[in-house]
């Protein structure tokens, strides 16, 4: 009989690819699913898992966590692939070689990004490959104007060269430029589609939200899918489209139904977290979301913005500083309603556009655990999929169990699937899948993080592996565990 390094001992397995759902042995060994079996498995270490749910480990296409601290709150969600690809970052390359340095506890991997590239061409900053490059130009005016063809045809040319050096696409940050032509929306699309890779795109305004927008933002992305055959990635739709999700899912439906390949992704939580300097917390644009100063509370604070004053105050010293924007109510079963057909939307992946931590007092160490109480974050990043699966699954039953697991593992890896190849031994548990798993107390997961205790892990998952390796083991943190792995093109 084979001995396995590991076997994951009479846990309930589901495959979401080949629809198993049965009591089964997994045994590993050499960082790879090798067997699973009906009857027992021989393993130099045997872990009894029996009751609990042994799954694909999620796969987050939408986090801002650039550290190791940060990952390690998504392992404790059950995350073990965090990609960084609305947003992304230019040049990749740099940022894939820190990664390296540091080590990581879980998988990760970055699209190039066009709105550096963009800062880069027209403002002339020297970028460092960090998500820090974003905010540090959220609020200049001049990079989210229509720029001359001379310079479109420049922040293609050094896109271009990220995708060549491992990009896995290009995220299209247009709803914080909202004023570009749409006709270089459609130029960078036409760049993915070349190149054979996605585009992740934060939506520019909504017709309903700016009459006067140049394109609305849903037809933007379904147009630029149909004319260029690329594959549109529509990032957090539920906090772009708000109370017209349905009118947004509808033209996502129809261009489907026309052979356009546009996926979707959601996230559980009312309230969104962004540079208060973008473009769309303008005071005199709040009107647009149905939004008000106080709907916006400052991170560094935590504290709601009392009055327009206070708002055009602090985007003018800090820009880039991380704060709520609450656009639902999530006790008001209406707004509850539009977040949930978001996420149950046929084939949306759960992602949760996972935001870096603040330090707000004591020295930033991203090795520190447990974090110090002054360490804070939008809860959605300690929380997300947790709370999928007790909104969708436990406490509402939109979503049996096994579809929940799809939609927090197999989704997420087919959006890359056919154009990295790592992301094909990604979100499955059979024989060969990579040995990136998570096993679960159905009855018992749940998220812990709140808007006032943004940081606490959540519960119920009990292990969680990256390629064979313990990251979380009996509910614990593995602080010493750094087996995360680059994803690249």
């Amino acid at each position: 009989m084979t001995e396995y390094d590991l076997v994951l001992r009479g846990g309930r397995v589901i495959d979401p690819e080949t629809g198993l759902d049965a009591v089964r042995d997994v045994g590993i060994s050499g960082g790879a699913v090798r067997e699973i079996s009906s009857d027992p498995l021989a393993g130099k270490s045997v872990v009894d898992v029996a009751g609990h749910v042994v799954s694909p480990g999620f796969i987050d296409l939408h986090s801002h966590s650039p550290d190791i601290a940060t990952q390690r709150l998504q392992a404790m969600d059950g995350v073990t692939t965090a990609l960084e690809l609305e947003a992304g970052v230019y040049p990749v390359a740099p940022a894939y070689r820190q990664a390296a340095l540091e080590g990581r506890p879980i998988n990760y991997g970055f699209s190039t990004s066009w709105a550096v590239a963009r800062m880069h061409v027209v403002l002339g900053i020297k970028p460092t490959g960090t998500l820090d490059d974003f905010f540090a130009n959220i609020g200049r005016e001049p990079w989210q104007r229509p720029a001359s063809p001379a310079d479109v045809q420049r922040v293609l040319d050094v896109l271009a060269t990220d995708l060549a050096d491992g990009a896995l696409g290009i995220g299209i940050l247009v709803g914080y430029a909202p004023w570009i032509d749409p006709s270089e929306y459609l130029a960078v699309a036409g760049l993915a589609a070349r190149a054979g890779l996605p585009t992740y795109t934060h939506a520019r305004e909504l017709v309903e939200m700016d009459p006067q927008t140049p394109i609305d933002g849903a037809e933007e992305i379904v147009r630029a899918a149909a004319e260029t055959g690329a594959h549109m990635h529509y990032c957090h739709v539920n906090s772009t489209s708000l109370r017209q999700v349905d009118r947004v899912l509808g033209l996502v439906e129809k261009v489907r139904a026309e052979g356009s390949r546009v996926t979707t992704e959601a996230y559980p939580y009312g309230a969104g977290m962004t540079g208060i300097g973008a473009a769309f917390l303008a005071p005199e644009l709040l009107h647009r979301r149905g939004l008000t100063p106080h709907s916006i509370g400052y991170l560094a604070t935590g504290e709601r913005i009392p009055d327009e004053a206070a708002l055009r105050k602090v985007r003018e010293q800090d820009p880039g500083g991380a704060a709520f924007v609450h656009f639902f109510d999530e006790n008001d079963p209406a707004d509850l309603a539009y977040l949930k057909r978001a996420l149950t939307f046929t084939d949306a992946a759960v992602a949760s556009d996972a935001a870096p931590l603040l330090w707000r007092s004591s020295p930033r160490d991203p090795l520190q655990w447990p974090l110090a109480p002054d360490v804070v974050t939008h809860p959605r990043t300690a929380g997300t999929f947790a709370r999928s699966l007790r909104l969708l699954v436990r406490e509402s039953g939109e979503l049996s169990l096994p579809e929940a697991v799809r939609r927090c593992s197999l989704v997420p890896a087919d959006v890359l699937g056919s154009a990295v190849p790592a992301m094909r031994r990604k979100g499955r548990i059979q024989p060969g899948s990579d040995a990136d798993i998570v096993v679960f107390d159905p009855e018992a997961v749940t998220d812990e993080s709140t808007y006032a205790d943004t940081t606490r892990p959540s519960s119920g998952f009990h292990h969680v592996l990256v390629s064979g390796t313990f990251v979380v083991r009996d509910g614990e943190l593995c602080t010493d565990a750094l087996p995360g792995k680059p994803v690249r093109h």
